[in-house]
Parts: C-alpha cells; sequence; structure tokens
C-alpha cells in the first residue's frame, strides 16, 4: 500500500515484479543445476563439477547412469532419489558425504557400480554401513579415501554378498583381520594401497576363492610368508618394507601372471617355484646381490622371523619361471651380470639390469658364492638367452666381451649408457678380420646383425675408429654425452642404408670433429650442445624428419641443406645459436617450405650497431637494422625521382582533360620546374593558329 502512494519510476514495477522471480532462480540453484552445468542424454548425466549442495531434482527419468562427482553434495537422503529407480551406476566420488540414508538406497534396487571416494563416510560409519546392506544387486563398491580405520571398513562391507570390484584405498587401516572378507566371497578386485598395513591376519582370504587382483601396495609390511593365492593373477606389493617372500608349498601351482616387488628390501630372489605362469617380474629398487641360489648376501642381517628358520636357500627359485617374459632388476646390488640364473628364462624378452654395481660380464659359480668364472675371454657355447632388450645403463662396465653378444642372438635392443666402454675399430675395408685381443680394453659392436638399437650415451669415448658399427644394421644410435667425440671419416661406415635416428647430443664437438659419411636413411638427427659453425655435410644427402642444432656456432643454415631436405624435414629446434640478423634467409625458406620451429621464440640472431654488437629475438623482425649495401642510396634518390616525374606528368594530363570539359578551369600557364608544359589553350577572341596539313 505504500508503494501505490508514490509514484515509482518508469520501469520500476517491471524490475520489483522480477526480484522475487530472481531470488527463486538463485535458491533454486543451489539444488537444481543449470542445464549448461549439467552434461544430459536419455540414459546418461554428468553434473561433474556444478556446485551443487544437494541431489538434483527433475532430471529424467529412465537415467541408468549419473556422476555427481567433485561437487558439496553432504546427504543422500530419500527426499531426493524418487523416480531414479533405475539407476545402475552413481558417482558422488569428491564430495562432502557424510551421511547416507537406508531410504534412499531403498529406493536404488537396481545400482550396481556406488562410488563414493574421497568423502567424509568415517562419520557415522554405522548408520552408513546398514544403508549400504539394502544394495542387492551391488558389484563395484569405492571407499577408498574416507579416512576409515579396519573395523569402519569391514562394518560398511558386510553382507555385500554380490561385490566384485571393492576400492578401499587411501584409508587408516593398520591390519587385516581375519573375517574382513568373510561376507564378500565372490570378489575379484581389491584395492588396499596407500594405507598403513602392517599385518595381514592369517586366513584373511580364504573365502575369496575368485581373488584375481590385489593391491598392497604403499603400506608397511615386512614380510610374506606362506603365500597361497594361487588362483591369484595380479599382485601389487610394491612401495612396502618386505625383507622375505616366501610362498606355500603346496600340489597346486599359481596362476600368478603379474608380481611387483619393486621398492622393498629384498636381500634374495623370492620364492616362486611353482609360478608356471608368472610373465611379468618386477623386484627393482630394493637390495639383491647375488640371484645364485645359496649365495650369502654382504651386508647380510639376521632377519628376526620365524619363517627366516625355514627358508631353504638352495632351492632353484627359478626352475618354475619358464614364461617370465619381462623381468626388472634395476636399481639393486648385482655385481656379476648373471647368466646361469637367467638361462632357465627361456621365455625372458626384456632384462633391466640398470643402475646397479656391474663390473665385468663373467658368469657366477653354480658351486661358491665366493667363486667366479670370470669369462670374459671365453666364449659361452650352450648358454644363450632369448632375451631381445637388455638395460645395461649406470652401471661400471669397462669391456662386454664378442662373447657376450654371441650368447645374446636374439638381441634388438641395448642401453649400454653411463658405464665406461670404449668402442672397438670394427673390420671393413683392407682388414678382412678383426678380433679384439684377448684381455682387451675395448669392446666390439661390428657383425651384429639383429642389433637394431644402441645407446652409448656417457661412456667418456673419445674417438670412434672406422668400421665400429659395421655389418651391424643399426637404426637408432645414441653416441650423446661424450665430451670431445672424435667421429672419423669412416666410422659410421655400414650405417648408411640403415640408421634413421643418430644421437650427438652434448659432445662439444667442432666442426673437424664430425666427420660423418653419407647416411641415406637418416630422419632424426640430434647435434644440440656442440661447437659446429657448419653442419657436417654427409647429412645433405639424407630425408631428415626432424632436425635439433641447438647450442651450437652456427651463423646460418647453408642452403644445400635445406634445398635437400625441403620435401622431408618437419621440424627443427635452433635456439642457442650466434645468427646474425641480416642473414636470415634460411629461415624464411623454412616457412616457405612449412618447416615447424619449435623453439622460433627462444631463438635470437646477432647485429652491430655501430661499434657495438647486440642481440634480440629473431621473431622481433630485426632486418630493419641491418646496414644496406654501397650504392642503394643513389639507387633509392633515383627511384624517388622517376616516381615524381611521372606522377607529375599524369596530373598535368588529367587537369588537361578536365580544362577542355565545359567549365573546365585553365591552370596549365603554371609552370612546375623542368616538367613539359601543357599546350596552349584557345581564349575567346583569339585566331587559331592555322594547321599544315599534309595530304598522302
Amino acid at each position: 500500500m505504500l508503494l501505490s502512494a508514490h509514484r515509482l519510476p518508469e520501469g520500476g514495477c517491471l524490475l520489483l515484479w522480477l526480484l522475487p522471480s530472481m531470488l527463486r532462480a538463485q535458491s533454486d540453484g543451489e539444488v537444481r543445476p543449470r542445464s549448461s552445468l549439467c552434461q544430459q542424454s536419455p540414459t546418461k548425466t554428468s553434473c561433474k563439477g556444478a556446485g551443487l549442495h544437494e541431489f538434483p531434482k527433475e532430471l529424467g527419468q529412465g537415467i541408468r547412469y549419473l556422476e555427481l562427482s567433485n561437487n558439496f553434495i553432504q546427504n543422500l537422503s530419500d527426499s531426493y532419489v524418487p523416480g531414479f529407480g533405475q539407476l545402475e551406476y552413481l558417482d558422488l566420488c569428491s564430495n562432502q558425504l557424510e551421511t547416507v540414508l537406508d531410504t534412499a538406497l531403498s529406493q536404488l534396487p537396481q545400482l550396481r557400480s556406488l562410488l563414493l571416494g574421497s568423502n567424509r563416510l568415517d562419520r557415522n560409519y554405522r548408520a552408513n554401513g546398514r544403508a549400504l546392506r539394502l544394495l542387492r544387486n551391488i558389484e563395484e563398491l569405492d571407499l577408498s579415501a574416507n579416512n576409515l580405520e579396519s573395523h569402519m571398513a569391514s562394518w560398511y562391507i558386510s553382507n555385500l554378498t554380490t561385490l566384485r570390484t571393492l576400492d578401499l584405498s587411501g584409508n587408516k587401516m593398520v591390519r587385516l583381520p581375519a573375517g574382513i572378507f568373510w561376507s564378500t566371497s565372490q570378489l575379484r578386485n581389491l584395492d588396499l594401497s596407500n594405507n598403513y598395513i602392517m599385518e595381514i591376519e592369517e586366513g584373511v582370504f580364504e573365502a575369496l576363492e575368485e581373488l584375481e587382483v590385489v593391491n598392497l601396495a604403499l603400506n608397511s609390511l615386512h614380510c610374506i610368508s606362506g603365500f597361497s593365492l594361487t588362483q591369484l593373477r595380479v599382485l601389487n606389493l610394491s612401495h612396502n618394507a618386505l625383507e622375505l617372500f616366501i610362498s606355500e608349498e603346496g600340489a597346486e601351482p599359481y596362476l600368478l601372471q603379474v608380481l611387483d616387488l619393486s621398492y622393498n628390501r629384498l636381500l634374495y630372489f623370492p620364492e616362486l617355484p611353482k609360478a608356471h605362469y608368472l610373465t611379468h617380474l618386477n623386484l627393482s629398487n630394493n637390495l639383491i646381490a647375488s640371484l645364485l641360489p645359496g649365495s650369502h648376501h654382504p651386508r647380510e642381517f639376521a632377519l628376526p622371523y620365524e619363517e627366516m628358520l625355514r627358508f631353504n636357500r638352495t632351492l632353484h627359485t627359478v626352475a618354475g619361471l619358464t614364461r617370465v617374459a619381462d623381468l626388472d632388476l634395476s636399481n639393486n646390488q648385482l655385481q656379476l651380470f648373471p647368466f646361469p640364473f637367467l638361462r632357465s628364462l627361456g621365455s625372458l624378452h626384456s632384462l633391466s639390469l640398470a643402475r646397479n654395481c656391474l663390473r665385468d660380464v663373467a658368469m657366477e659359480s653354480l658351486t661358491s658364492s665366493t667363486e667366479s668364472s670370470n669369462l670374459s675371454d671365453t666364449p659361452l657355447k650352450h648358454d644363450t638367452l632369448s632375451v631381445r632388450s637388455l638395460d645395461l645403463h649406470d652401471n661400471a662396465l669397462r669391456v662386454v666381451p664378442r662373447w657376450f653378444f654371441d650368447s645374446l642372438p636374439q638381441l634388438e635392443r641395448i642401453d649400454l649408457g653411463s658405464n665406461s666402454l670404449q668402442p672397438c675399430e670394427g673390420q671393413g675395408g683392407e682388414r678382412l678380420s678383426h678380433t679384439p685381443a684377448p684381455g682387451g680394453t675395448c669392446t666390439p659392436f661390428d657383425n651384429a646383425p639383429r642389433l637394431k638399437h644402441l645407446s652409448l650415451h656417457n661412456n667418456n669415448i673419445t674417438r670412434l675408429h672406422p668400421y665400429t658399427f659395421n655389418q651391424t644394421w643399426l637404426l637408432s644410435l645414441d653416441l650423446s654425452g661424450n665430451e670431445g667425440l672424435f667421429v672419423s671419416k669412416e666410422a659410421l661406415q655400414g650405417l648408411e642404408f640403415s640408421l634413421q635416428k643418430l644421437s650427438l647430443r652434448g659432445n662439444q664437438m667442432d666442426d673437424s670433429k664430425a666427420e660423418l659419411p653419407c647416411l641415406h636413411t637418416l630422419k632424426v638427427l640430434d647435434l644440440s650442445g656442440n661447437n659446429l659453425s657448419l653442419l657436417p655435410p654427409g647429412i645433405f644427402c639424407s630425408q631428415l624428419e626432424s632436425l635439433d642444432v641447438r647450442n651450437n656456432s652456427l651463423l646460418t643454415l647453408e642452403k644445400l641443406a635445406l634445398t635437400s631436405w625441403s620435401h622431408s624435414l618437419k621440424d627443427v629446434s635452433i635456439a642457442g645459436n650466434p645468427f646474425s640478423c641480416c642473414s636470415l634467409a634460411w629461415l624464411d625458406a623454412l616457412r616457405a617450405a612449412g618447416v615447424g620451429v619449435r623453439d622460433l621464440d627462444e631463438a635470437l640472431c646477432a647485429y652491430q650497431d655501430g661499434s657495438r654488437n647486440f642481440s634480440t629475438k629473431i621473431t622481433s623482425s630485426p632486418r630493419w637494422l641491418c646496414p644496406r649495401p654501397k650504392g642503394t642510396g643513389f639507387l633509392a634518390l633515383l627511384v624517388v625521382v622517376l616516381s615524381l616525374f611521372f606522377l607529375s606528368s599524369a596530373v598535368c594530363c588529367l587537369l588537361k582533360k578536365g580544362q577542355d570539359s565545359p567549365g573546365g578551369a585553365g591552370l596549365c600557364n603554371n609552370k612546375v620546374g623542368v616538367f613539359p608544359q601543357c599546350p596552349k589553350t584557345e581564349g575567346p577572341g583569339e585566331a587559331r593558329p592555322t594547321e599544315s596539313i599534309t595530304k598522302v
């Protein structure tokens, strides 16, 4: 009534009429998501990160897949779930969920996947656990990162008899009590990683006869004894504190295929005598010093476990590992290459012994831990391995004898980086045969026809002799990090029609130390981190696709090279060179050919202003700073004079045409410098001059 006593400004009524609607819309925004924040289809709706504080309403009937992760929902009550009776998948991860009412879950009879990770379900866990028991068809449950202790987790999963996948990672569980999984007998996939588990009581997994995948990584386990999960296929025990792993003796073989024991404290190879199906075994980052059965660890100490009394170290632990294809023993304390141990692994294709203490390629004795039969000069006739990929980087190897490669006839890739190897001169040219002298200090890399990928980075190699890789047919070769390396003209002979990738990065080579042959098949070349002022001519005949010349002494890129690569080159890296701002035609050529310059914004060029030198970004178009060649000043002046002459002539002609037309103004008496005068027009009363006509 007060409003009617005063005249409101025009439009005020409209504002007051809209105000209640705006307030209602603002209040409803916390409950009902705007359509723009949710992606909807007939059966799927995603409101991820929509800023919701409550379960959304009126999303439509028949939805089966609903994603509500990354919101602010605190309660799941019965007032919001009517109409979702067909829901099969519900994701409520990363909310603030504390309460789940049984009356709400009772209205979701078809729910099969419930994801509740990263919430606050440690609160009200008893009531919430009773609510979860109403999910009669649940198959997947995520309770990760909810601050759950062992008894809370046990309460949540009790009576979930249909559960197949359970995620309890990222909680605060310290132990696994014996009866925690009794009611989840159909469980197949169990994730217990990133907890504080120190103890697993005997019989914990007995009821889980269908269990196939277990993840116990990132816990605090010290000992695994009597391992009896024969049906298990994948087991991850990485990032624990394991010092012992012993499987249980039995008639039934293990079905285990993948075992990860990396980042532990194992002193010995794990006891897996009947793991006939194991294909991937990761033992990296442990304390294993020898793989020889019966050997003693040089730093061995008395382990405080009763199981050590029945630990039979004389058992040949690899007798049943006939299918292992991938073995990772990197970052241990091995000192000798374990040929006898690996001989039983007939299916081994990938082997990593990187970051160990390997000094010699020798054969460990089968009878004594202190004896070793040094066969650096003697070829092995029967100890051949099926390894195709071998990683030996970061060791202390000084020599790899020829018989080593003969013992690896299937070898295709080897990484020998960060050792102290010097390549031998290979056979070629007039030398019909070449065999390194016994006890030599170099390693032969020629005549290995199956070897395709070789890395010799950071070996302090000072010189590559002629025919180093002859008859080896390498596809990729890494010689980076060998400061002062000299590559003789014939060093890469034999690789002209095979080598596709070559790295000479960081060798501080000048032009005289990089004498490359014509590498016809080369596609990727890394010359960064050297002192080259010119590109090696031998690469001009290749069909390069990628070139890295960063941090050299290049003033320009040769026209011949760019012409040769005009149809093949795709990208280059050029920063860190003292390019001349006044000689950037090569950059224009690259752009014209559509070549991508990956670090163009970082590239600089140099120019001179007076007696001082400056540098600027190539992208700043610095060519206007460059001095003009002699004679260009007179030429520019001549061009200006001629332009003015023709312009004035054109203006006069236009004015004459305008004067001849009716009403035109006569301005031709105005003379301008030396320019030709316009013909004098006939004025009023003036006699027209007699025209002389010549008849033909």
